[in-house]
Protein backbone atom coordinates (compact mmCIF):
# COMPACT_ATOMS: atom_id res chain seq x y z
CA UNK A 1 0.00 0.00 0.00
CA UNK A 2 1.22 3.68 -0.63
CA UNK A 3 2.92 5.29 2.00
CA UNK A 4 1.59 6.95 5.04
CA UNK A 5 0.36 10.66 4.45
CA UNK A 6 2.57 12.27 7.37
CA UNK A 7 3.21 15.87 5.74
CA UNK A 8 1.06 18.71 5.82
CA UNK A 9 -0.24 19.89 2.32
CA UNK A 10 1.63 21.85 0.18
CA UNK A 11 0.14 25.65 -1.39
CA UNK A 12 -0.24 23.98 -4.55
CA UNK A 13 -2.37 20.86 -2.71
CA UNK A 14 -4.28 23.28 -0.65
CA UNK A 15 -4.90 25.66 -4.06
CA UNK A 16 -6.07 22.65 -5.71
CA UNK A 17 -8.67 21.69 -3.03
CA UNK A 18 -10.03 24.78 -2.98
CA UNK A 19 -11.00 24.87 -6.42
CA UNK A 20 -12.68 21.49 -5.95
CA UNK A 21 -14.32 23.58 -3.18
CA UNK A 22 -12.78 20.96 -0.48
CA UNK A 23 -12.62 23.33 2.44
CA UNK A 24 -13.07 23.35 6.30
CA UNK A 25 -16.10 24.65 7.11
CA UNK A 26 -19.21 24.40 9.95
CA UNK A 27 -22.82 24.82 8.67
CA UNK A 28 -23.40 24.77 12.61
CA UNK A 29 -21.28 27.65 13.18
CA UNK A 30 -22.60 29.61 10.26
CA UNK A 31 -26.52 29.02 11.12
CA UNK A 32 -25.55 30.28 14.35
CA UNK A 33 -24.17 33.38 13.30
CA UNK A 34 -27.30 34.39 10.88
CA UNK A 35 -29.67 32.81 13.85
CA UNK A 36 -28.20 35.36 16.19
CA UNK A 37 -27.81 38.29 13.70
CA UNK A 38 -31.98 37.65 12.98
CA UNK A 39 -32.80 37.62 16.49
CA UNK A 40 -30.47 41.10 16.49
CA UNK A 41 -32.46 42.70 13.60
CA UNK A 42 -35.73 41.36 15.33
CA UNK A 43 -35.03 42.93 18.69
CA UNK A 44 -34.14 46.51 17.06
CA UNK A 45 -36.63 46.45 13.46
CA UNK A 46 -39.00 44.01 14.34
CA UNK A 47 -41.47 45.50 16.28
CA UNK A 48 -41.42 48.82 13.84
CA UNK A 49 -41.95 45.79 10.68
CA UNK A 50 -44.72 43.72 13.11
CA UNK A 51 -47.21 47.60 13.59
CA UNK A 52 -46.00 48.24 9.47
CA UNK A 53 -47.05 44.77 8.26
CA UNK A 54 -50.57 45.08 10.72
CA UNK A 55 -51.47 48.36 9.60
CA UNK A 56 -51.89 47.22 5.73
CA UNK A 57 -53.26 44.22 6.73
CA UNK A 58 -55.75 45.89 8.42
CA UNK A 59 -56.16 48.86 5.82
CA UNK A 60 -56.91 46.29 3.47
CA UNK A 61 -59.09 43.91 5.02
CA UNK A 62 -61.02 46.83 6.29
CA UNK A 63 -61.81 48.20 2.30
CA UNK A 64 -62.13 45.11 1.00
CA UNK A 65 -65.19 44.31 3.75
CA UNK A 66 -66.75 47.37 2.95
CA UNK A 67 -68.23 47.54 -0.70
CA UNK A 68 -68.79 51.22 -0.57
CA UNK A 69 -65.19 51.97 -0.49
CA UNK A 70 -63.62 49.46 -2.68
CA UNK A 71 -65.31 47.50 -5.84
CA UNK A 72 -64.34 43.72 -5.70
CA UNK A 73 -62.23 44.07 -9.05
CA UNK A 74 -60.13 46.00 -7.04
CA UNK A 75 -59.02 43.67 -4.05
CA UNK A 76 -56.48 41.55 -6.06
CA UNK A 77 -54.62 44.99 -6.02
CA UNK A 78 -55.31 45.63 -1.92
CA UNK A 79 -53.86 42.06 -1.49
CA UNK A 80 -50.56 42.71 -3.13
CA UNK A 81 -50.54 45.65 -2.03
CA UNK A 82 -50.45 44.59 1.48
CA UNK A 83 -48.23 41.76 0.94
CA UNK A 84 -45.58 44.48 -1.07
CA UNK A 85 -45.73 46.26 2.57
CA UNK A 86 -45.34 43.33 4.27
CA UNK A 87 -42.22 42.24 2.47
CA UNK A 88 -40.88 45.75 2.30
CA UNK A 89 -41.47 45.21 6.37
CA UNK A 90 -39.30 42.00 6.49
CA UNK A 91 -36.47 43.01 3.94
CA UNK A 92 -34.21 44.58 6.67
CA UNK A 93 -34.24 41.77 8.96
CA UNK A 94 -33.79 39.21 5.54
CA UNK A 95 -30.67 41.62 4.52
CA UNK A 96 -28.83 41.48 7.94
CA UNK A 97 -29.08 37.58 7.50
CA UNK A 98 -28.20 37.36 4.21
CA UNK A 99 -25.02 39.81 4.76
CA UNK A 100 -24.11 37.67 8.20
CA UNK A 101 -24.44 34.56 6.54
CA UNK A 102 -21.84 35.92 3.52
CA UNK A 103 -20.08 37.18 6.00
CA UNK A 104 -19.52 34.03 8.10
CA UNK A 105 -18.57 32.09 4.82
CA UNK A 106 -15.97 34.44 4.38
CA UNK A 107 -14.40 34.47 7.64
CA UNK A 108 -14.32 30.82 7.48
CA UNK A 109 -13.11 30.16 3.94
CA UNK A 110 -12.28 33.24 2.13
CA UNK A 111 -13.87 34.90 -0.23
CA UNK A 112 -13.10 32.56 -3.15
CA UNK A 113 -15.82 31.18 -5.07
CA UNK A 114 -15.34 27.61 -6.38
CA UNK A 115 -16.46 27.19 -9.85
CA UNK A 116 -16.14 23.51 -9.60
CA UNK A 117 -18.03 23.45 -6.06
CA UNK A 118 -20.87 25.45 -7.45
CA UNK A 119 -21.62 23.03 -10.66
CA UNK A 120 -24.73 21.06 -10.24
CA UNK A 121 -24.11 17.71 -9.01
CA UNK A 122 -27.12 15.16 -9.65
CA UNK A 123 -25.85 13.02 -7.30
CA UNK A 124 -27.32 15.34 -4.48
CA UNK A 125 -30.44 14.67 -5.60
CA UNK A 126 -30.10 10.82 -4.52
CA UNK A 127 -32.82 10.23 -1.63
CA UNK A 128 -30.07 8.06 0.12
CA UNK A 129 -27.20 10.40 0.33
CA UNK A 130 -28.83 11.72 3.14
CA UNK A 131 -27.61 9.33 5.03
CA UNK A 132 -24.23 10.65 5.72
CA UNK A 133 -21.09 10.14 8.55
CA UNK A 134 -21.90 6.53 8.74
CA UNK A 135 -18.44 5.27 9.37
CA UNK A 136 -16.00 5.66 12.16
CA UNK A 137 -15.09 8.83 14.41
CA UNK A 138 -16.75 11.17 11.87
CA UNK A 139 -20.54 9.37 12.87
CA UNK A 140 -19.45 9.56 16.71
CA UNK A 141 -19.01 13.30 16.08
CA UNK A 142 -21.80 13.91 13.96
CA UNK A 143 -23.48 12.11 16.58
CA UNK A 144 -22.06 13.91 19.72
CA UNK A 145 -22.87 17.08 18.11
CA UNK A 146 -26.89 16.72 17.48
CA UNK A 147 -26.82 15.52 21.26
CA UNK A 148 -24.72 18.45 21.98
CA UNK A 149 -26.80 20.70 20.49
CA UNK A 150 -30.30 19.52 22.24
CA UNK A 151 -28.85 18.97 25.33
CA UNK A 152 -27.80 22.05 25.78
CA UNK A 153 -30.82 24.20 24.81
CA UNK A 154 -32.40 21.64 26.98
CA UNK A 155 -30.32 22.90 29.21
CA UNK A 156 -31.36 26.13 28.76
CA UNK A 157 -34.76 26.32 29.02
CA UNK A 158 -34.81 24.56 31.72
CA UNK A 159 -32.63 26.77 33.54
CA UNK A 160 -34.43 30.30 32.48
CA UNK A 161 -37.85 28.65 33.10
CA UNK A 162 -37.65 26.49 36.54
CA UNK A 163 -37.39 29.78 38.41
CA UNK A 164 -40.07 31.63 36.64
CA UNK A 165 -42.95 28.72 37.18
CA UNK A 166 -44.63 30.42 40.30
CA UNK A 167 -45.15 33.48 37.37
CA UNK A 168 -46.55 31.20 34.94
CA UNK A 169 -48.80 30.38 37.12
CA UNK A 170 -50.03 33.59 37.76
CA UNK A 171 -50.89 34.23 33.59
CA UNK A 172 -53.01 31.08 33.59
CA UNK A 173 -55.92 33.58 33.53
CA UNK A 174 -55.15 36.32 31.26
CA UNK A 175 -55.58 36.72 27.42
CA UNK A 176 -53.66 35.76 24.41
CA UNK A 177 -52.65 39.01 23.42
CA UNK A 178 -51.43 40.00 27.10
CA UNK A 179 -50.12 36.31 27.31
CA UNK A 180 -47.90 37.01 24.35
CA UNK A 181 -46.65 40.56 25.80
CA UNK A 182 -45.96 39.23 28.80
CA UNK A 183 -43.53 36.59 27.29
CA UNK A 184 -42.20 38.24 24.66
CA UNK A 185 -39.45 39.28 27.07
CA UNK A 186 -38.48 35.32 27.68
CA UNK A 187 -38.71 34.12 24.57
CA UNK A 188 -36.50 36.56 23.32
CA UNK A 189 -34.05 36.05 26.22
CA UNK A 190 -34.25 32.44 25.77
CA UNK A 191 -33.82 32.19 21.75
CA UNK A 192 -30.92 34.49 22.41
CA UNK A 193 -29.29 32.48 25.05
CA UNK A 194 -29.81 29.54 22.87
CA UNK A 195 -28.27 31.02 19.96
CA UNK A 196 -24.89 32.25 22.12
CA UNK A 197 -24.71 28.20 23.03
CA UNK A 198 -25.28 27.23 19.11
CA UNK A 199 -22.48 29.67 18.26
CA UNK A 200 -19.64 27.83 20.71
CA UNK A 201 -21.25 24.26 19.70
CA UNK A 202 -20.24 25.98 15.96
CA UNK A 203 -17.11 27.02 16.52
CA UNK A 204 -16.33 23.75 18.28
CA UNK A 205 -17.57 21.96 14.91
CA UNK A 206 -15.31 24.62 12.97
CA UNK A 207 -12.34 23.14 14.68
CA UNK A 208 -13.21 19.76 13.85
CA UNK A 209 -14.16 20.23 10.10
CA UNK A 210 -10.64 22.14 9.77
CA UNK A 211 -8.86 19.49 11.68
CA UNK A 212 -10.85 17.24 9.22
CA UNK A 213 -9.88 18.94 6.29
CA UNK A 214 -6.45 19.21 7.02
CA UNK A 215 -6.06 15.06 7.89
CA UNK A 216 -7.76 14.72 4.16
CA UNK A 217 -4.83 16.67 2.35
CA UNK A 218 -1.90 15.24 4.11
CA UNK A 219 0.85 13.93 2.10
CA UNK A 220 3.44 11.44 1.68
CA UNK A 221 6.97 12.53 2.00
CA UNK A 222 8.05 11.22 -1.93
CA UNK A 223 4.86 13.40 -3.06
CA UNK A 224 6.29 16.98 -1.06
CA UNK A 225 9.90 16.17 -2.65
CA UNK A 226 8.38 15.40 -5.99
CA UNK A 227 6.45 18.29 -6.65
CA UNK A 228 9.27 20.54 -4.78
CA UNK A 229 11.47 19.06 -7.46
CA UNK A 230 9.44 20.11 -10.45
CA UNK A 231 8.45 23.46 -9.56
CA UNK A 232 11.60 24.96 -11.39
CA UNK A 233 12.76 22.46 -14.23
CA UNK A 234 11.36 22.93 -17.93
CA UNK A 235 8.26 22.02 -19.12
CA UNK A 236 9.55 19.27 -21.06
CA UNK A 237 11.57 17.74 -17.98
CA UNK A 238 8.65 18.11 -16.14
CA UNK A 239 5.87 16.43 -18.54
CA UNK A 240 9.04 13.65 -18.29
CA UNK A 241 8.75 13.72 -14.86
CA UNK A 242 4.83 13.53 -14.15
CA UNK A 243 5.25 9.96 -16.71
CA UNK A 244 7.26 8.56 -14.37
CA UNK A 245 5.54 9.83 -11.46
CA UNK A 246 2.07 7.98 -13.03
CA UNK A 247 3.80 4.98 -14.17
CA UNK A 248 5.36 4.86 -10.60
CA UNK A 249 1.92 5.56 -8.97
CA UNK A 250 0.39 3.06 -11.19
CA UNK A 251 2.48 0.17 -9.92
CA UNK A 252 2.49 1.13 -6.39
CA UNK A 253 -1.89 1.10 -7.05
CA UNK A 254 -1.86 -2.18 -9.16
CA UNK A 255 -0.08 -3.59 -6.13
CA UNK A 256 -2.53 -2.42 -3.53
CA UNK A 257 -5.11 -4.17 -5.48
CA UNK A 258 -4.69 -7.41 -3.86
CA UNK A 259 -5.37 -5.79 -0.01
CA UNK A 260 -8.60 -4.29 -1.18
CA UNK A 261 -12.13 -5.42 0.74
CA UNK A 262 -13.83 -5.03 -2.47
CA UNK A 263 -13.93 -3.72 -6.37
CA UNK A 264 -16.87 -2.11 -7.88
CA UNK A 265 -17.37 -2.59 -11.53
CA UNK A 266 -19.70 -0.88 -14.18
CA UNK A 267 -18.86 -3.76 -15.12
CA UNK A 268 -16.19 -3.70 -18.35
CA UNK A 269 -15.59 -0.58 -18.70
CA UNK A 270 -15.10 0.68 -15.33
CA UNK A 271 -13.13 -0.93 -11.98
CA UNK A 272 -12.38 0.77 -8.32
CA UNK A 273 -11.07 -0.84 -5.63
CA UNK A 274 -12.25 0.45 -2.16
CA UNK A 275 -10.91 -0.78 1.34
CA UNK A 276 -11.63 0.48 4.70
CA UNK A 277 -9.97 -0.55 7.73
CA UNK A 278 -11.91 1.13 10.82
CA UNK A 279 -9.06 3.55 11.40
CA UNK A 280 -10.37 6.19 8.88
CA UNK A 281 -13.65 8.38 8.54
CA UNK A 282 -14.46 6.14 5.55
CA UNK A 283 -13.47 4.06 2.73
CA UNK A 284 -10.78 4.64 0.47
CA UNK A 285 -10.29 4.14 -3.16
CA UNK A 286 -6.79 2.55 -3.18
CA UNK A 287 -7.19 1.86 -6.62
CA UNK A 288 -9.26 2.47 -10.24
CA UNK A 289 -8.99 2.31 -14.21
CA UNK A 290 -11.12 2.13 -17.30
CA UNK A 291 -11.23 -0.02 -20.04
CA UNK A 292 -7.60 -2.22 -19.81
CA UNK A 293 -6.82 -0.79 -16.57
CA UNK A 294 -10.42 -1.90 -15.15
CA UNK A 295 -9.62 -5.70 -16.86
CA UNK A 296 -5.73 -5.54 -15.34
CA UNK A 297 -7.71 -4.91 -11.70
CA UNK A 298 -10.06 -7.27 -12.03
CA UNK A 299 -7.91 -9.91 -12.79
CA UNK A 300 -5.44 -8.96 -9.66
CA UNK A 301 -8.75 -8.94 -7.74
CA UNK A 302 -10.11 -12.28 -8.76
CA UNK A 303 -6.20 -13.90 -8.42
CA UNK A 304 -6.17 -12.64 -4.48
CA UNK A 305 -10.03 -13.48 -3.90
CA UNK A 306 -10.66 -9.93 -3.58
CA UNK A 307 -15.23 -9.58 -3.79
CA UNK A 308 -16.60 -7.91 -6.96
CA UNK A 309 -19.60 -6.07 -6.84
CA UNK A 310 -21.20 -5.03 -9.91
CA UNK A 311 -23.07 -1.20 -9.55
CA UNK A 312 -23.42 0.80 -12.47
CA UNK A 313 -23.42 4.19 -11.06
CA UNK A 314 -21.57 3.53 -8.31
CA UNK A 315 -18.60 2.57 -10.00
CA UNK A 316 -18.82 5.62 -12.60
CA UNK A 317 -19.47 7.88 -9.62
CA UNK A 318 -16.20 6.43 -7.73
CA UNK A 319 -14.14 6.59 -10.95
CA UNK A 320 -15.42 10.72 -11.69
CA UNK A 321 -15.14 12.17 -8.00
CA UNK A 322 -12.79 10.18 -5.91
CA UNK A 323 -8.86 10.20 -6.19
CA UNK A 324 -6.71 7.39 -5.38
CA UNK A 325 -5.45 7.50 -2.20
CA UNK A 326 -8.05 9.74 -0.73
CA UNK A 327 -11.54 8.71 0.88
CA UNK A 328 -14.79 8.66 -0.76
CA UNK A 329 -17.18 11.66 -0.52
CA UNK A 330 -19.87 12.13 1.91
CA UNK A 331 -22.44 11.77 -0.39
CA UNK A 332 -21.49 8.17 -1.84
CA UNK A 333 -21.47 7.02 2.06
CA UNK A 334 -24.68 5.21 2.02
CA UNK A 335 -23.94 4.02 -1.32
CA UNK A 336 -20.64 2.38 -0.25
CA UNK A 337 -22.00 1.00 2.66
CA UNK A 338 -24.43 -1.02 1.25
CA UNK A 339 -21.65 -2.69 -1.01
CA UNK A 340 -19.36 -3.53 1.83
CA UNK A 341 -22.19 -4.64 4.28
CA UNK A 342 -22.86 -7.03 1.51
CA UNK A 343 -19.36 -7.89 0.76
CA UNK A 344 -19.00 -8.59 4.95
CA UNK A 345 -21.95 -10.94 5.16
CA UNK A 346 -20.38 -12.57 2.05
CA UNK A 347 -17.38 -13.22 3.90
CA UNK A 348 -18.91 -14.19 7.18
CA UNK A 349 -20.91 -16.42 5.22
CA UNK A 350 -17.47 -18.49 3.33
CA UNK A 351 -15.92 -18.56 6.90
CA UNK A 352 -19.22 -20.48 8.34
CA UNK A 353 -19.15 -22.35 5.57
Amino acid sequence: MAGEKTEKATPKRREEARKKGQVGRSQDLGGAVILMAGLLALGTAGPAAARRMGDAMRSALTQIADPSVVSQDHVGELLTQAMIAVLLSVAPIAAVCIVAGVAVNVVQVGFKPSAEAMKPDPKRLNPVSGAKNIFGPNMFAEALKSVSKVAVVGAIVFAYVAPKLTELGAMVGIGPQELAEALSSDIRSIAMRAAMAYFLIGCADYGYQKYRTEKSMKMEVQEVKEESKGQNLPPEVRAAMRRRQMSAARARMMADVPTADVIVTNPTHFAVALKYDGTRAAPMVIAKGQDLMALRIRELAEEAGVPRVEDRPLARSLFATCEVGHEIPEDLYAAVAQVLAFVYRLKARRRAG
